[in-house]
C-alpha cells in the first residue's frame, strides 16, 4: 500500500492517472468553472440573507444587524458542509461540471471534513492565489495544496462510476 507525503496510508483502489486519464481530463478547468458557479450561488444566498437581516433589523431595533458580518463566512462553510458532506460529495457547481470530491486515504468524507476542506481552501486561496491552481499542474492527480493536506482529490463523476464498477468486478473475480 502506498503512502502520501505525510506518511499516511493511501487507499489501494485509487485511480491511476496513467491508466485512467479520463478521470482527470480537464479537471482543473472544471474546478475553476465549478468554483465560479458556486460563487454565483453563494452570492445570491448571501444577498438574500443580508436583505432579510437588514429588514429584520428594523423590527429588532438593529439587533439582527449585528449578525451581518457573520453571514459571508457562515454561508460559505454551511454551503460546502451541506453539499460536499452529502452523499453526492459535490457542490452544485461541481455537479454541473461533472466532478466529485474523493478521499485518498482510508477515511470517510463527512460534513466535518467538508468544512475543513473549505476553510483550508479559502486560507490557501487568500495566501497563494492564483498559485493554488499551479500546484495542480505538477501533481499526477491534479490535486491542489488543500487536497494534498486533507487527503482528497477531485475526479470526473461519470468516468469514476465506471472505474469503481470495473474495480468492484475485478475484486469479485479475484475472490
Amino acid at each position: 500500500m502506498a503512502t502520501d507525503f505525510l506518511g499516511r496510508m493511501l487507499r489501494h483502489d485509487l485511480p491511476n492517472p496513467n491508466t485512467s486519464p479520463e478521470l482527470f481530463d480537464g479537471i482543473l478547468t472544471r474546478r475553476v468553472m465549478a468554483f465560479l458557479i458556486d460563487c454565483v450561488i453563494m452570492g445570491a444566498a448571501i444577498l438574500i440573507v443580508t436583505l432579510v437581516a437588514g429588514i429584520l433589523g428594523i423590527f429588532t431595533f438593529g439587533l439582527t444587524w449585528l449578525s451581518i458580518p457573520l453571514i459571508v463566512p457562515l454561508t460559505f462553510v454551511v454551503y460546502y458542509a451541506v453539499t460536499l458532506g452529502s452523499a453526492s460529495r459535490a457542490t452544485l457547481g461541481m455537479r454541473a461540471t461533472d466532478i466529485v470530491l474523493t478521499p485518498t486515504r482510508e477515511t470517510t468524507l463527512d460534513g466535518w471534513m467538508a468544512m475543513i476542506h473549505v476553510v483550508l481552501f479559502w486560507i490557501s486561496c487568500s495566501i497563494l492565489t492564483p498559485f493554488i491552481v499551479l500546484i495542480g499542474l505538477f501533481t499526477p492527480r491534479r490535486q491542489l495544496l488543500h487536497d494534498l493536506v486533507l487527503g482528497t482529490m477531485m475526479v470526473r463523476r461519470s468516468p469514476m462510476v465506471r472505474h469503481w464498477q470495473t474495480y468492484a468486478r475485478a475484486g469479485d473475480a479475484a475472490q
